[in-house]
C-alpha cells in the first residue's frame, strides 16, 4: 500500500495510514523493461566524451568558490575552515582501497550496482520525468513526488566513484543526465519535475512543503552536484543548485515579514546548505540552514507532524529520537554541520542528548535504527523487535553520516565505533553480494513463509539502493582524518593513503591487514621528510585488548574504545603493528529490550553474526535451538574461513542444544553462524541474530 499527496507517496501518509514504501517491481518486470528500451535510448552507458558537456546547458555562475582546498582535494565534507571541527576530511581520491574486504564490494558497486541501477531508473521513467519537460519525451510523470532524488543520489554515487578514478562511460552517463536535469530547471531557479506542469500551482504551498519533498529533492541535487564538482572540476551542476538557493529560495523564503515561511518536511536541505556555504562562504546559506533547523512558527501543523517529520520545531528543543528514522538522522546530520560552523552550545548539548538516546535505547546491535514499519519510525525506548524491525538501509546510512560529523567535532573514538558498527552490519547488509538486489529494511529475524521478499532489484520508493551505492563509492573518504596535531586512522583495510599533514608535509600510509577476518595490521608510514606529529590509532571498542608496537618496540596505553596517540619524529619506513583480540563475543541486550531477554548475539571483531536455516543440520529448526553456556563459552567456537562461501566469510560453530519443553531433553548439534551482512544471498530461509540461552 502506498500513499501520497497526489499519487502514492507513503512518506506523505497521514497519521494512522500505513507508510510502508517497499512496493517493488519484480525482477522479471524490471528486467523486461530494460530490455525493451530502444537502441541508443539508454543514457547510462556508452556516450561520447564527457568533457565539459554540461557547460552547454549552464553558464558559469559569478559566485566565487573557495580556492583552498581545490575542488579535487575536498573530502566528503569540506571542513578546512570549519572553526569547530577538530578533525578535517581527507579527499576520497587520496585513499586507494586495495585487495581485501571492501575492495570487492566497491568493485561490484561501480561495475554492476551503479550501472544496473541507472538502467532501472531509466526503465521506470525517472529520467522521462525530466525529458517530458524539455520536449524529449511524451511519457507521463512516473513515481512518487520524491522520485527526482533517486536520480540525484545516483548522480552522487557515480560522482564519488569518479573521485576514485576516471571511468569514461560512467562519466559520460552522468554528463548526459546532467544536461537533461539542468534543462528542466525553471527561469526562476525552481526545479522539481513533479511540481512543474500540471502541479505547478501547488509548488511550495504549505501542505506541499510538508509532504512534497521539494527541499529534500534539491538537497540531494546539491549533494550530487557537489560530488560531481569534486570529481571533475565541472561546476555547471553546482551552479544550477546555487541558482535554486540564491535566486529562488533566498529572495522569497525565510524569516521576515516580506518572505514566505519554509517547512523542511524531510530534513536534507539543511546539511546540503551548510556544505554549500563551506564552498561559497555565503553566510545567507548557513543562516537558511539554521532557520530550517529552528522551524518557523508561521507554519502550523499537528503536534504529531513535528514528531514524524523531525522538523518544524526548534531542533534544540528535542530531548529524544522519535518519528521517521531517516528524517531524524538527517536532521541530526544537518544540526551537527550547523554546530561545526557556529559552535552554538545549545546545538551541541542537544546532539549529545540525542546521541546518548540512540546508543542506550534506540539502536540495534547491527547499527540499524528504526523499530517500526508504521511510519518507518523510532519506537519507544528499548522497543527493538527483531522480526518486525524496520531498520531501513537509509536510516543506518544516516546513522553513519551523523557519527562521522560527531567524530569530526571531537576526535572521540566512540563515534567511530558506532560508524563502524553501522557500516559493517546494518549498511553492508543492504546490498546483495552480487550488487544487484537491495534490502529496504534489515530485520534481525526473518521467516520467508510470510511471503515477504527481503531483497529486490527495484522499489517504487528507491531511496535505499542509490544511497547504498553512494556510501560504498565514498568509503575511502572515511578512513582517515587530519588535525592540527597529526593524522587519525579510523578504519582498517588493505589501503594506501597519499596525502599530507596540515603543515603541508606529504605523507603516505600503507595498511596491510586481513581485517575484519584477522585482528592484525601492519601500518607503514612514509613522510616526505622526517617530521614530528601525532599518529592517532583507533583501538576499537569491540576488542578486549590490543597490543601495539612501533618499529618493534611496544607502545603503551592502547585502550579499547579510544585512539592511541603516538607522538614522535616519524621517518620513512616506520612501522606500526597492532594486534586486536578477535575472540568471538556473546552479547547480551539490556533487560528492557524484552524480546531479547534470555537471548544472546554473536559478534567477532566489527561483525555481528546470524544463523540461517540453510546452514544448519537437517531437522534442526532455528526456532528450536538454544545455546548451552559454560564459564568458557567463547572457547566452544570453531572458526573457519570459507573462501568460496558468500564471497569469502568466516564461519563460527558453537555446540548447543535443541530444547524440548515437554521432556526437557536435548542433544548437542553444531550450528553455523555467518556474518549478518551476508544473509539472504542464497535462498529464502529463516534467519535470526538473537538466539535463546538453554534453561538448565
Amino acid at each position: 500500500m502506498s500513499y501520497d499527496l497526489h499519487s502514492g507517496d507513503s512518506a506523505g501518509a497521514p497519521q494512522g495510514a500505513k507508510k510502508r514504501r517497499r512496493q517493488f517491481v519484480s525482477s522479471t518486470i524490471s528486467a523486461a523493461a530494460i530490455s525493451c528500451l530502444p537502441n541508443g535510448r539508454d543514457p547510462f552507458t556508452g556516450f561520447a566524451s564527457p568533457k565539459s558537456a554540461t557547460s552547454e546547458i549552464a553558464e558559469q555562475s559569478s559566485v566565487d568558490l573557495t580556492p583552498a582546498p581545490s575542488w579535487r582535494d575536498q573530502g566528503i565534507l569540506n571542513l578546512l575552515k570549519s572553526p569547530y571541527a577538530k578533525l578535517r576530511n581527507v579527499a576520497v581520491h587520496a585513499v586507494t582501497i586495495e585487495n581485501g574486504f571492501w575492495a570487492q564490494r566497491r568493485e561490484v558497486n561501480v561495475s554492476k550496482s551503479i550501472p544496473s541501477m541507472g538502467k532501472l531508473l531509466e526503465a521506470n521513467g525517472r529520467m522521462d520525468n525530466f525529458r517530458r519537460l524539455i520536449g524529449k519525451s511524451t511519457a507521463a510523470q512516473r513515481g512518487p513526488v520524491y522520485s527526482d532524488s533517486d536520480v540525484y543520489k545516483w548522480t552522487e554515487a557515480a560522482s564519488f566513484a569518479l573521485q576514485s578514478g576516471e571511468r569514461s562511460e560512467l562519466h559520460a552517463a552522468v554528463d548526459n543526465i546532467a544536461k537533461d536535469m539542468m534543462a528542466a530547471q525553471q527561469p526562476d531557479g525552481y526545479l522539481n519535475t513533479y511540481y512543474i506542469g500540471e502541479h505547478a500551482s501547488q509548488r511550495m504551498e504549505p501542505k506541499v512543503q510538508q509532504w512534497g519533498h521539494e527541499l529534500y529533492n534539491m538537497g540531494h541535487f546539491l549533494q550530487g552536484a557537489t560530488a560531481y564538482y569534486r570529481a571533475t572540476g565541472d561546476r555547471a551542476l553546482l551552479d544550477a543548485g546555487i541558482r535554486f538557493v540564491n535566486e529562488f529560495l533566498l529572495p522569497n523564503f525565510g524569516a521576515g515579514a516580506d518572505k514566505k515561511p519554509l517547512f523542511s518536511g524531510h530534513p536534507e536541505m539543511e546539511l546540503a546548505l551548510v556544505e554549500l556555504y563551506r564552498m561559497t562562504g555565503d553566510k545567507r546559506q548557513l543562516d537558511l540552514a539554521g532557520y530550517l533547523l529552528a522551524g518557523d512558527p508561521r507554519i502550523h501543523v499537528q503536534p504529531w507532524d513535528y514528531v514524524y517529520h523531525f522538523c518544524g520545531t526548534p531542533f534544540t528543543s528535542r530531548t529524544h529520537l522519535e518519528g521517521h528514522a531517516v528524517r531524524a538522522m538527517y536532521a541530526c546530520c544537518g544540526a551537527a554541520d550547523y554546530y561545526l560552523e557556529t559552535g552554538d552550545p545549545a546545538y551541541w548539548k542537544t546532539l549529545n542528548v540525542l546521541w546518548k538516546d540512540l546508543v542506550t535505547s534506540q539502536m540495534y546491535v547491527t547499527g540499524g535504527v528504526g523499530a517500526r514499519s508504521d511510519g518507518e519510525a523510532f519506537g519507544d525506548a528499548y522497543e527493538l523487535p527483531n522480526a518486525r524491525a524496520y531498520g531501513e538501509s537509509c536510516a543506518a546510512i544516516g546513522n553513519m553520516m551523523w557519527n562521522w560529523r560527531m567524530l569530526a567535532a571531537t576526535g572521540e573514538a566512540k563515534f567511530a565505533d558506532v560508524l563502524e558498527r553501522a557500516l559493517y552490519n546494518g549498511i553492508n547488509s543492504g546490498m546483495s553480494l552480487d550488487g544487484t538486489l537491495y534490502c529496504y529494511r534489515n530485520p534481525l529475524a526473518y521467516d520467508p513463509s510470510g511471503g515477504d521478499k527481503i531483497r529486490n532489484d527495484w522499489y517504487d520508493t528507491t531511496c535505499c539502493p542509490p544511497n547504498l551505492e553512494r556510501t560504498l563509492a565514498s568509503l575511502p573518504g572515511y578512513f582517515y582524518s587530519t588535525s592540527s596535531d597529526g593524522l587519525y586512522l579510523h578504519l582498517f583495510d588493505n589501503s594506501e593513503l597519499d596525502w599530507h599533514l596540515e603543515n603541508g608535509v606529504g605523507l603516505k600510509v600503507r595498511q596491510k591487514t586481513n581485517y575484519p577476518w584477522e585482528g592484525s595490521a601492519e601500518i607503514v608510514l612514509t613522510p616526505a621528510e622526517p617530521t614530528e606529529f601525532t599518529f592517532f590509532l583507533r583501538i576499537p571498542g569491540w576488542t578486549d585488548s590490543a597490543e601495539v608496537s612501533v618499529n618493534g618496540k611496544a607502545a603503551a596505553g592502547a585502550t579499547p574504545g579510544q585512539y592511541l596517540p603516538m607522538r614522535r619524529r616519524w621517518f620513512a619506513g616506520d612501522v606500526i603493528r597492532v594486534q586486536f583480540n578477535m575472540r568471538p563475543q556473546l552479547l547480551e541486550a539490556n533487560a528492557q529490550v524484552v524480546e531479547n531477554n534470555g537471548r544472546l548475539a554473536v559478534q567477532r571483531g566489527p561483525l555481528v553474526y546470524c544463523l540461517e536455516q540453510i546452514d544448519q543440520p537437517e531437522g534442526v529448526a532455528l526456532r528450536d535451538v538454544a545455546l548451552k553456556l559454560g564459564p568458557k563459552s567463547s572457547a566452544q567456537f570453531q572458526e573457519e574461513f570459507q573462501k568460496e562461501l558468500l564471497g569469502g566469510i568466516m564461519e563460527h560453530s558453537l555446540l548447543y542444544f535443541r530444547y524440548s519443553a515437554e521432556s526437557r531433553k536435548s542433544r548437542p548439534v553444531s550450528l553455523t553462524f555467518i556474518p549478518y551482512y551476508a544473509w539472504a544471498n542464497r535462498t529464502a530461509t529463516p534467519m535470526q541474530v538473537w538466539t535463546p540461552i538453554a534453561q538448565t
